[in-house]
C-alpha cells in the first residue's frame, strides 16, 4: 500500500510505502546556507514525526548545494543535527536550485518507526 501525506496537484509531502517514508526536497528560509540548512532540517524533523519517523531512522540524503563554496557551512549545521552514531548514505553535489535566492535543498528518505 502506498499512502500519500500533504498531496497537492504537484506532488506529495511525503510518500510512505513498505516502512520506508520519502520525503519531498526541503528549502528553508534566511539569508545565508547556515540560516537556510537549520530552517530545512528543522522542516525535515516535522515531516518526518509525521511520517512516523526521525533523525535516528533517516536511511539516505541526498543534498544540493547552489554553491560548493558553502560545504563546511552546511556541513557544520548538518553535522550537529545528525545523532552520533546515526549518519546516513550521503550525496552533496551543486546545482541550479529552483530560486536564486536558494542556497541547499535537502532530500530524505527514512524508515517509518515500527
Amino acid at each position: 500500500m502506498i499512502e500519500r501525506l500533504q498531496t497537492s496537484e504537484r506532488m506529495s509531502k511525503i510518500v510512505k510505502h513498505n516502512g520506508v517514508a520519502y520525503l519531498c526536497g526541503q528549502v528553508g528560509a534566511g539569508d545565508t546556507v547556515t540560516e537556510q540548512t537549520a530552517d530545512c532540517l528543522a522542516r525535515v524533523d516535522a515531516l518526518l514525526r509525521e511520517a512516523g519517523s526521525d533523525r535516528e531512522h533517516i536511511l539516505q540524503a541526498i543534498i544540493w548545494l547552489a554553491d560548493m563554496a558553502d560545504f563546511a557551512d552546511m556541513n557544520a549545521v548538518w553535522d550537529a543535527w545528525v545523532p552520533e552514531g546515526f549518519a546516513p548514505a550521503r550525496a552533496c553535489g551543486e546545482a541550479k536550485l529552483a530560486r536564486d535566492v536558494l542556497k541547499v535543498e535537502i532530500i530524505v528518505t527514512a524508515a517509518v518507526k515500527a
